[in-house]
């Protein structure tokens, strides 16, 4: 099978590929565009493009339905480029709405409108878990965001000139008020901890008093706690996907991070460190932690699951009568009771990680104009003998 290279325009060149005589006796040909710096470049691309036609694996731009192309997507780019679970939670909402309403139709017959339309039916689509519940503004905004990361591989990979995506208004979500415990619930919530393991006593008392993601408090391990200076640093998280943990970087650079914890917290984690160099001895050849060693972790080393943490803490706080908020609301927890406290937002977008104070001012914006009013009322002392006076 031969091949040949035609320059198109700046760094722009077009492979042709002959596959053989159709019917008739005439030749057939396979053409694409690619982008490279130069000929010997295009060269290369012009040898995958002859074993991809061998093999039975390209497909003409203009025979390309969604569906296939979405096969494409996820073996060449998100198994390579995404985090399992960013794989995981696409391919949710791929099975569950996207490939359903789009996978027969042509990628490049595939217009703007219907993204639009698409998004339009989401908000009047009701939830599969058999609620009857309306769909949230953040799961739309999500099929939103799968459709665009879709698209624009389809428009780097030249098989559409542009994305129907990029014209449609990325869709607004309603931030929900999150219920959080005040002081006095976290003091009643430290109380019934001291009839728990050692472990969960000191993952719940970190993701209060540090606002820590579940995932950064299951990436903990030994080597990150400073016991001199009171300190922890955020340099990892741990997620599960496919049966398999996986051990990332955290996201952006401000979620890398070094936090102060409260000395008496210091105290119990060395007690709660000597327990776990017991088991860790204990489990012997059975150890699994490898490299790692975790915080938090089963009896052979291994991270725990993210959902056992949900799932115990569901569990927890219904043996000991406490109001239920989400695991995740220990985090706003945190926030909120440094606000409280009179804590400045720069401070507490440090500690939480955030890149931009105003996503902590977005998040956290009512309970910030709740302190700022306490704080304006401290000077209505101020004008107490100015009304004496003007009163005589």
């Amino acid at each position: 099978m031969g091949g040949s290279i035609e320059k198109r325009g700046k760094n722009s060149w077009r492979l042709v590929c002959s596959s053989g005589y159709d019917q008739n006796g005439k030749r057939k040909k396979r053409t694409k565009t690619v982008k490279c710096k130069n000929k010997s470049k295009a060269r290369i691309e012009l040898a995958k493009f002859i074993t991809e036609i061998e093999a039975g694996e390209y497909i003409a731009p203009e025979k390309m339905v969604f569906g296939r192309f979405v096969e494409e997507w996820m073996n060449k780019y998100a198994l390579k480029d995404l985090a399992p679970t960013t794989i995981a939670a696409f391919n949710t909402h791929l099975q569950n709405r996207i490939l359903p309403y789009f996978s027969h139709m042509r990628l490049d017959q595939i217009k703007t409108i219907h993204i639009i339309n698409y998004l339009a039916s989401l908000e009047k689509a009701g939830r599969k878990d058999g609620t009857g519940k309306p769909l949230s503004s953040s799961t739309i905004e999500y099929n939103h965001r799968v459709l665009r990361n879709i698209f624009q591989r389809a428009v780097d990979w030249q098989l559409i000139k542009s994305s129907p995506v990029a014209s449609v208004k990325k869709p607004k979500v309603t931030q929900k008020e999150v219920q959080v415990y005040n002081e006095a619930d976290v003091i009643r919530l430290f109380k019934c901890l001291q009839g728990e393991r050692a472990m969960w006593r000191m993952l719940i008392s970190l993701a209060v008093t540090g606002g820590l993601r579940r995932g950064e408090l299951l990436g903990l391990e030994w080597k990150h706690i400073d016991f001199e200076k009171s300190t922890i640093q955020i340099k990892q998280t741990v997620s599960h996907a496919n049966g398999e943990y996986v051990v990332r970087e955290p996201k952006t650079a401000n979620s890398r991070r070094t936090i102060s914890i409260p000395g008496a917290l210091i105290e119990e984690l060395k007690s709660y460190k000597k327990n776990t160099n017991r088991e860790r001895i204990q489990a012997g050849e059975l150890w699994e932690g490898g490299e790692h060693y975790f915080l938090f972790s089963s009896w052979n080393g291994k991270p725990l699951y993210p959902s056992s943490v949900t799932t115990w803490w569901r569990s927890f706080t219904k043996r000991n009568k406490l109001s239920h908020i989400k695991f995740h609301a220990l985090r706003h927890t945190s926030a909120t009771l440094l606000i409280n406290k009179g804590v400045h937002a720069k401070t507490i977008s440090s500690r939480l990680g955030h890149a931009d104070i105003r996503t902590t001012m977005n998040i956290y914006g009512h309970a910030l104009q709740e302190a700022d009013q306490v704080a304006a009322n401290h000077y209505d002392s101020l004008f107490e003998g100015k009304q004496k006076t003007d009163t005589k």
